[in-house]
């Protein structure tokens, strides 16, 4: 007689093995998480014409490729461990995701860091990691009013460059971003604290703004004008030699810089409250509107809106203001040395566009300089520490000391 064997009891569901099936479920989706982020911003950094991920890629895998790699890292960890205690294949999915991911980000801060050293910057990793905001103490050496429109006072931040006794350092008067219509001179501390301490005084200007009810395009580049001649008539006060001081910008700040500069250079622009001061020694463009009419017809990242509140209308409308206020329209001979800094990913100011325009400007016997940075969008310089922002300043800083040498 055989005795049947007793039937083996199901292995009980103890505290430990739900807490440690909690634990890989939570694990698992965090690598997944990990691994759909870090591959759709590289996806998009290396194909910007990608819906979506083209638009944020560029903008965080330009900016922070170290910190993209940092986080597949993790994910690529997150999942060996799915693929060891939970479902191997999807482990293995979210592994080969998040390494390619980290390998393709660490890429990028190759390809950045190379172009760093090719243009002589001295790269800070630790700004890198640390320097996602401007230094604590880029606090501008005084802030002044250098001008007064229909009751609203114009200010400059003035970052003082430190010369010897009786020396005189170059200087840039640098208008800020915002599509002619936001942001403030704020913006520019990082850069002008910077360039003050290795040899260029910065002031850093507000101009009247656009609003709905104010277009400003016959305005700001009088408020530029104004600046220029307020850096002449102080020269002395804060050890700026007057003939070497330069007008430039940040996007549409480059666009009022290039098109004021061009107009005084071809005697096109005239002070109506005052002298009009000298055209300024050299001109700087980065991520720059070039034609405010191609700014309106491509429509990109608000690039109509701003165009429209500057002019008050389309160009059909005013034809005759877009022309005006188009760096493009005074192109001649004679004009002043410029350099055009862009981003090879830069939706809004195209790289094609800037470069087209510098072979222009080439073309009529200027001395241009084009420089096109790697994974770089538009504002690339936002993040203090980048390696985009640190390679910029460098080549900012190197145009400004040439220039001066002229």
């Amino acid at each position: 007689m055989s005795l049947a064997t007793p039937p083996t009891p199901a292995p009980q569901a103890t505290p430990v093995r739900i807490i440690g099936k909690s634990l890989l479920v939570v694990v698992a989706l965090s690598a997944s998480i990990i691994a759909f982020l870090t591959a759709t911003i590289m996806l998009g950094a290396y194909f910007p014409a990608v819906p979506k991920a083209g638009v944020i890629g560029p903008v965080i895998g330009g900016q922070y490729p170290f910190h993209v790699a940092l986080l597949a890292g993790i994910g690529a960890a997150l999942g060996c461990l799915v693929w060891r205690r939970g479902p191997a294949r999807w482990g293995r999915a979210l592994t080969a995701v998040t390494a390619l991911s980290a390998i393709a980000a660490l890429v990028i801060g190759a390809v950045q860091f190379a172009a760093a050293r090719d243009a002589g910057t001295r790269v800070s990793f630790g700004q890198v990691f640390s320097g996602l905001g401007p230094r604590e103490d880029a606090a501008p050496d005084t802030t002044q009013v250098y001008a007064t429109r229909d009751g609203e006072r114009l200010e400059a931040d003035v970052y003082r460059a430190k010369v010897s006794p009786g020396g005189k350092a170059p200087a840039v008067v640098l208008a800020h971003a915002g599509g002619f219509h936001t942001f403030d001179k704020s913006d520019l501390r990082g850069t002008g604290r910077w360039l003050a301490d290795h040899g260029v005084t910065v002031l850093a200007v507000d101009y009247t703004l656009a609003t709905p009810a104010r277009p400003t395009w016959d305005q700001a580049p009088h408020d530029l004008m104004a600046a220029l001649g307020w850096a002449q008539e102080h020269a002395d006060r804060y050890g700026i030699d007057p003939s070497r001081i330069s007008l430039g910008g940040m996007s549409a700040g480059g666009t009022l810089a290039m098109n004021t500069a061009y107009r005084l250079q071809n005697g096109t622009l005239r002070a109506t409250d005052g002298p009009t001061p000298r055209p300024p020694h050299s001109v700087v463009g980065f991520y720059p509107g070039t034609d405010v009419r191609g700014m309106w017809e491509q429509d990109v990242a608000g690039t109509r809106e701003a165009a429209e509140l500057f002019t008050g209308g389309t160009p059909d409308d005013h034809p005759e203001r877009y022309r005006e206020v188009s760096p493009t329209t005074d192109l001649r001979e004679g004009l002043q040395r410029t350099l055009l800094v862009v981003g090879d990913r830069d939706r809004s100011a195209r790289p094609g566009t800037v470069k087209g325009f510098g072979a222009s400007l080439r073309d009529k016997g200027v001395d241009v300089t084009v420089k096109e940075l790697p994974f770089a969008e538009h504002a690339f310089d936002d993040v203090y520490g980048s390696l985009t922002s640190q390679t910029s300043r460098q080549i900012l800083l190197d145009f400004l000391r040439t220039s001066a040498s002229r």
